[in-house]
């Protein structure tokens, strides 16, 4: 069954519950309910569009109702039969709305006042639905909620397999795939501020058989909420599945006070028909439009120090590094961690952290001589923060004790010798937003920042919140996103990366404030292949950072670079370190790169061969148009003698005829031009893989 069929089920069902459309919140582009808007926009001018109107209007309804009789028979028993539409101004769209709320009191509790509301949002363009409830205390005391879920979909199948996301700090993403049988299956965290730190928010879950990458039925879903979640799988004595989605109740209790509302997180989702491809294309085509921010927009290349320097520098240091990376040919320079604090100066990750003031002996002249550096050098500047943190030796925590999540009368514990500033407190919010603002008002030609939180919430209790421990988890994500408001509504230009540790929070509500995000800090490119494949099920390329580093030096620097330049290209080096030949090549990729942006990442990603079957891997990406396309292959760890069959591409045109050549050459030439029907490469393929331990080829091809 198409998708786009069953999502229009679905929503069918879901319309009696909830107002879908005008429970949406603002900032989402959500499609009208019908699929298609364009008979509700605007009012008709002459009788033939009002009859026009009038019969797409009515084949809709009896689509619909075709295909849910029985629920709407029971919708439009509560409409006012004698309603008329043209006469008191109503239009259908209000004619529905207020039906589907008549409707709502037939699931109204009569004995109690608190209500649910269950809203979705659809986007039919790209068969996704978002689902989140609403709950108002309508009682005359406070009332407190233990559990409280986005979402619940059932299913009754004959087999379910679940593929989770697992893993810790630089093993992010590791996939594994399990049936469900009787009983329950939880996925959750913990931590607080760092989400993604040893599970990940999102799941696979395939219908019958196990998951293949391009056929089978499939859900695929993930909460967006940068805290702690939960997913619980349930299989009944029937074999029936019910999927609880939301976050987590651990000491979350929620007191609602009279006329209080509580708002859950979005709970995304899609089925798809094509397997674990079509769902992931979806995903992203969606995250796109949709969801992430400056979705639509390219990406900057940059020039990290942190690997060339670390806490060591100074200003002159810096100024090379900026010259560097416009002989690199990138776009930006990031400077990292160490900038900062005077009585205690940011020389190990043992203090000055909260202290967001230029280290006078590193940088006398402060961010300001960078900038204007940069701006010299005709490349962005970008800047490393970690506002939601602080080191026990910082001024700030000097003066501000009460502002750290800290337990009273215990000894406190540091991970990576840091605490969490309590932004459930209005004052810390204020400091937070303050550290971003402070640094844009100053120096407002910074144009990117790398926002980091290394710590999970620990020594959890919150000076602030006093009687109202368990809202602290809750509370700390929405302060959080208060924060996050505030700087996109004033610096509605600023891009950032979201980063935690290495990979410690990747949700599609962080997304919507950050352009993308830091997979881990293992930039290890074998390893590599096997973190972005995971993270691909689910997110665009674009927002996916990936550098080039001096991890695994046995790994050419070919190889590096070919895998980072799978998602947003960055490198992390020293380019003293590199050969001229490699820096040559470095340059070229980067040529390649920004020519190639369009189709990677926001082109259709095909997962040819997975790291996990054997000892190669192959991923392409296709051009919406299908006119151009490029595959990245990669020999891992081959036999010496082994057979390699050839690799069938996808996504492509099957009438038209493609060049092929191979690319990002190590000599930074081009391979030989072949031409082949797209026919023949999808259902024949092309010899991608050799026998050499770490060795990469890139292919581009475009329609003749």
């Amino acid at each position: 069954m198409n998708a786009k069929k069953i999502l229009a089920l679905m929503l069918g069902a879901m319309m009696l519950l909830s107002l879908a459309a005008c429970g949406a919140k603002d900032n989402d582009k959500q499609a009208d309910m019908s699929g298609d808007g364009s008979a509700m926009t605007g009012e008709p001018k002459t009788a033939e569009e009002a009859l026009a109107l009038h019969k797409e209007l009515l084949e809709r309804e009896n689509a619909l109702l075709s295909e849910n009789a029985e629920l709407w028979e029971k919708v439009f028993m509560e409409a006012d039969k004698g309603m008329a539409m043209i006469e008191d101004g109503k239009n259908y769209g209000d004619f529905l709305l207020d039906t589907v709320e008549a409707a709502k009191e037939q699931l109204t509790d009569k004995e109690y006042g608190t209500g649910v509301d269950l809203n979705y949002v659809t986007y039919p363009d790209v068969d996704i639905i978002k689902s989140y409830t609403v709950i108002t205390n309508g009682e005359k005391k406070p009332v407190e909620m233990e559990k409280y879920a986005s979402s619940l979909l059932h299913f009754d199948r004959p087999a379910y397999y679940l593929t989770q996301f697992n893993g810790d700090w630089i093993s992010e993403t590791t996939m594994s795939e399990a049936p469900l049988s009787f009983g329950k299956k939880v996925l959750d965290t913990k931590l607080g501020s760092r989400e993604n730190m040893f599970v990940s928010p999102f799941f696979q879950l395939s219908l019958d058989e196990p998951a293949r990458d391009e056929e089978g039925e499939m859900l695929v879903g993930t909460l967006a909420w940068t805290g702690n979640f939960r997913f619980t799988f349930e299989v009944d004595n029937l074999g029936k599945l019910r999927v609880i989605s939301g976050i987590n109740p651990y000491a979350s209790k929620r007191i609602l006070a009279k006329g209080e509302s509580f708002q859950t997180p979005e709970f995304i989702f899609t089925l798809s028909d094509g397997g674990r491809g079509e769902a992931s294309r979806t995903f992203h085509d969606w995250a796109r439009k949709y969801q992430v921010n400056k979705g639509e927009e390219s990406r900057m290349t940059l020039l990290n120090n942190w690997e060339a320097t670390y806490f060591d520098f100074d200003e002159e240091k810096l100024v090379k590094l900026i010259g560097e990376a416009k002989e690199l040919g990138v776009d930006m320079f990031l400077l990292d961690d160490g900038w900062f604090g005077n009585k205690y100066p940011r020389h190990s990750d043992t203090q000055g952290l909260g202290d967001w003031d230029e280290t006078a002996n590193k940088l006398p002249n402060g961010i300001g001589r960078l900038t204007e550096e940069a701006k010299k050098q005709g490349v962005k500047f970008g800047l490393w923060i970690e506002p939601e943190m602080v080191n026990p030796k910082s001024e700030l925590y000097e003066k501000h004790k009460d502002w750290v999540i800290t337990l009273p009368n215990r000894d406190e514990y540091y991970f990576r010798n840091q605490l969490v500033l309590d932004l459930s407190n209005p004052q810390v919010q204020d400091y937070v937003f303050g550290v971003v603002d402070n640094l844009m008002t100053k120096y407002p030609d910074i144009a990117f920042f790398k926002w980091d939180c290394n710590s999970p919430i620990t020594n959890i209790y919150s000076n602030y919140l006093k009687d109202k421990q368990s809202h602290l988890y809750v509370d700390y994500t929405n302060g959080l996103y208060k924060v996050l408001d505030r700087i996109k509504a004033k610096y509605p230009d600023l891009v950032m990366m979201m980063c935690s540790g290495g990979g410690g929070r990747t949700d599609y509500e962080g997304l919507r404030y950050f352009t993308e995000f830091w997979c881990s800090d293992n930039t290890d490119p074998v390893d590599r292949l096997y973190i972005q494949w995971g993270y691909s099920q689910i997110f665009p390329a674009k927002t996916q950072c990936a550098h080039v580093t001096t991890w695994n030096k046995t790994a050419p620097v070919k190889f590096r670079t070919d895998v980072a330049m799978m998602g947003k290209l960055g490198f992390d080096i020293n380019l003293h370190d590199l050969s001229a030949d490699d820096l040559k090549y470095c340059q070229n990729a980067i040529r390649h790169y920004n020519r190639l942006k369009p189709v990677i990442l926001d082109g259709d990603q095909y997962r040819l061969v997975s790291p996990y079957s054997g000892n190669h891997a192959s991923t392409m990406y296709v051009g919406k148009d299908k006119k151009s396309a490029v595959v990245f292959a990669f020999d891992i760890f081959p036999k010496n003698v082994e057979h390699n069959t050839l690799v069938k591409l996808r996504g492509l045109n099957p009438d038209a005829t493609y060049s092929v050549k191979e690319i990002n050459r190590a000599d930074t030439s081009d391979g030989e031009v072949k031409t082949y029907s797209g026919d023949y490469l999808m259902k024949v393929g092309l010899p991608l893989f050799g026998t050499s331990r770490l060795n990469s080829r890139i292919y581009e091809l475009t329609q003749n």
